[in-house]
């Protein structure tokens, strides 16, 4: 996957998601989506190479860097809870809406119960085997 098809999957997949919002806080080369005010998904490019920085669960974020030679620690963020996004080999579509859908549960986790727009613990179920 190149990184215009990165950011078009994420973009679609992220607007697909109840109460997810498009922001541009720092300006227009950045993309952050946002649900009840809380990041969950960032894009830009980083020295021209698309990108998209999403939440992660520190054990799967590790466990992700380790199979995925395009997914690294989060650029400008916290790199125990972020995950950076890369186009290339290994990387499809599935893989993209999963990791999208999961910073997004993760981020609707730690809601208060009555601002959350879905359960985040059976909204989305996955498509990926446990490893």
């Amino acid at each position: 996957m190149n990184g215009t098809t990165l950011h078009k999957t994420a973009a679609d997949c992220a607007e697909e998601l109840p109460g997810a919002e498009l922001e541009h806080p720092f300006g227009d080369g950045w993309e952050v989506f946002k649900v009840r005010g809380k990041v969950f998904m960032l894009m830009t490019e980083v020295p021209g190479r698309p990108v998209v920085i999403l939440k992660a669960d520190p054990g799967e974020a590790h466990a992700l860097r380790e199979q995925y030679r395009h997914i690294t620690p989060g650029y400008h963020m916290n790199k125990k809870h972020w995950i950076t996004l890369e186009g290339g080999e290994g990387v499809d579509k599935e893989l993209v809406k999963e990791l999208v859908t999961d910073s997004y549960r993760l981020v609707v986790a730690r809601l208060p119960k009555a601002e959350r727009p879905v359960d985040p613990h059976t909204y989305g179920s996955r498509t990926r085997a446990a490893s």
